[in-house]
């Protein structure tokens, strides 16, 4: 068996033995043994993948394993991993193992939610490992239908609207997709829906590509929340549990850059420079707009949605700058955004499980009653908004430098005008952080709450490490991206 077919395997070998569980205690041991397996094994992966590169293995995707799955279409079972995969797996494992303890204390139907979940991490794990466009495609919506349930049966507020909302506009994203899928599949003369074989053959008429790279390119950028088709994203996040918002924002958003980057750009590459415009305008106001819009939010959870849609709008964003070191800072901030919204979301989805509110305007005083929660949620904020040591400096950097090196007048004013997302975010974090943290306590009933559990500090301590550390240790994962952004910045020449 291919060593990446694990990623797929280890979820549904959890998904039976969940099914099997008969109580709380197995459920919380099949999750966290199934979590920390997979964690060890995309560490591993990160491990060998780098050994690979220094061994001098210049192959595009390593471990590359394909298998017929339905002749007639000439679709198949192929997997494969290049730097961008490798660190969206690592990505992935850590948010699905923080989850786990985050979901520690849900009920109720514990094991039902836990079901879904993992199933929803199935779909995200084949999706980073898929090379053939149908399995990706496959894969993609295995991650996309359980979140119907777990925001519909588990979420909190207008949970029944949200669910709908995010499930109709994400499968309408899902149409455009598969019609751009065949248009690529029909037009390309390949007798393979091999990624790698297609863009090898680069033979997709230039007129043909701009009929299709709008379906791609928009059904990919609506999961990546790309203005005007972010409307989804602030209920769904607002009204998902918190592990799913964990996932939703951390992951599952990414999925969207990954599929722009990975099936436009590369298997349309002459139709994104002609028609790259029009959507750098869109990523633009999604950048600002995103943080204007978080500036006036009074709920926690909607002002972290709000923040999404801007630091998912700087991917695509620096993705269609088309320079290696933008290109670079695209991924750096999937990473980056992934794990410190992750922190965000699990933070005060803590702080509103014992104030059981998010409203700003209700919270004063944390700093007092949960020094550990509130520690946190204050590193999550410096890091958001860029403080030097932490990750989002290191992503957001790499990205408007590698986008200002484009020297003309458009692509550089477009940077100016992302770039003031950064005092924006300074703005909207400062103020809550001090809100609802320092000064005098708001409830008098808050004096009676308790700091973070076990579970909790494991959750928050895991996240806190990776952010620190991926921010002081940027050289780790540069060398692993920039080798993978290469060869689909060659097409684009």
């Amino acid at each position: 068996m291919n060593i990446l077919t694990l990623f797929v395997v280890i979820p549904v070998v959890m998904l039976l033995c969940l099914w099997l569980s008969r109580n709380l205690n197995q459920v919380r041991a099949v999750m966290v043994a199934g979590s920390s397996c997979l964690l060890a094994l995309s560490i591993w992966l990160t491990i060998y993948f780098v050994q690979q590169r220094n061994a001098g293995n210049t192959d595009v995707m390593l471990l590359q394993y394909s298998v017929d799955w339905f002749k007639p279409l000439h679709i198949a079972y192929a997997i494969g991993v290049d730097g961008i995969s490798v660190v969206m797996l690592l990505l992935s494992s850590i948010i699905v193992f923080t989850g786990t303890f985050a979901s520690w204390q849900l009920k109720p139907l514990t094991k039902e939610y836990f079901l879904w979940f993992t199933l929803l991490s199935t779909g995200v794990y084949g999706f980073f490992i898929s090379i053939d466009l149908f399995t990706m495609f496959m894969f993609y919506e295995v991650a996309l239908i359980p979140m119907y349930l777990l925001i519909g049966v588990w979420g909190s507020g207008a949970k029944e609207y949200s669910a709908m909302k995010l499930t109709l506009m994400l499968m309408g994203g899902s149409a455009l997709l598969i019609l751009g899928i065949l248009g690529i599949y029909f037009f390309s003369g390949a007798q393979t829906m091999n990624v790698l074989e297609i863009a090898a053959l680069h033979n997709i008429d230039p007129d043909i590509q701009k009929v299709f790279f709008p379906f791609i390119f928009i059904g990919f950028g609506v999961l990546g929340a790309m203005f005007p088709f972010h409307t989804w994203s602030p209920d769904g996040h607002a009204s998902a549990p918190t592990a799913v918002s964990m996932l939703h924002a951390g992951v599952l958003m990414k999925l969207g850059g990954y599929g722009c980057f990975r099936v436009a750009m590369y298997l349309l590459p002459e139709a994104a420079h002609d028609l790259a415009w029009i959507f750098l305008i869109l990523t633009t106001i999604s950048v600002v707009y995103g943080a204007l819009s978080a500036c006036v939010q009074t709920d926690l959870k909607y002002i972290n949605a709000y923040s999404s849609v801007s630091h998912c709008g700087l991917v695509l964003f620096a993705l269609l700058m088309m320079t290696q070191t933008a290109c670079s800072g695209a991924i750096l901030q999937m990473l980056s955004h992934g794990l410190m919204t992750a922190l965000f979301f699990a933070l005060i989805g803590m702080i509103y499980g014992r104030t059981h509110t998010r409203d700003v305007r209700r919270l004063g005083g944390l700093m007092k009653i949960m020094p550990f929660l509130a520690v946190g949620y204050l590193i999550a904020g410096l890091a958001n908004l860029g403080l030097p040591g932490f990750s989002g400096f290191t992503a957001e950097m790499t990205i408007f430098v590698g986008s200002f090196e484009n020297n003309d007048v458009f692509h550089r004013v477009c940077t100016i005008i992302a770039c003031t997302s950064i005092v924006v975010t300074a703005v909207y974090i400062l103020r809550v952080a001090g809100k609802i943290l320092m000064g005098k306590v708001a409830d008098p009933h808050y004096e009676e709450l308790t700091d973070a559990t076990w579970d909790e500090r494991v959750a928050v301590a895991c996240l806190i490490f990776c952010v620190a550390g991926l921010g002081a240790t940027p050289f780790i994962f540069k060398p692993i991206i920039d080798n993978a952004v290469a060869p689909i910045l060659v097409s684009l020449m």
